[in-house]
């Protein structure tokens, strides 16, 4: 279905982000992936103050505290209808499940960079070998 659709697009950034990570960029891609998430922390942590100033502002328009506004009501409306509905088990499980995914291909997309330069640095240490065994006999390190 659609969310399958959705899902697969999430792995496919996570995962492009993970391999375009490079040591050489300062810091390791365990520190950037770490300075990517804080970002997205603290989209999130925003959202959710703002999301408490309107909810605080509607609690004062219904209390009676403030005054009515139909105009502010249409537009948090037409934004509310923008998000999830999320209050279900079936989104936490979805959201577990999802979330779990995303760990799941992230670990394995830094495995893969790992692996990849871990190949890179052997390749160099045989080549360095292999030019010293021509000259004093001696095999390839691996």
């Amino acid at each position: 279905g659609g969310g399958c659709l959705k899902t697969v697009e999430a792995e496919r950034i996570s995962v492009d982000h993970v391999a375009h990570l490079k040591p050489s960029d300062g810091g390791s891609a365990a520190t950037q992936l770490a300075a990517h998430l804080t970002g997205i922390h603290s989209a999130i942590k925003m959202l959710n103050s703002r999301i408490r100033v309107l909810h605080h502002y509607l609690v004062g328009m219904q209390k009676g505290d403030i005054p009515c506004e139909n105009s502010l009501l249409r537009q948090v409306s037409s934004l509310l209808r923008r998000l999830p509905a999320i209050e279900s088990e079936k989104f936490q499980d979805d959201f577990l499940m999802e979330y779990n995914d995303t760990l799941l291909i992230t670990y394995l997309a830094m495995f893969t960079n790992c692996s990849s330069t871990m190949n890179e640095l052997v390749d160099k240490f045989n080549t360095a070998y292999d030019r010293h065994s021509r000259r004093g006999g001696r095999t390839a390190f691996i």
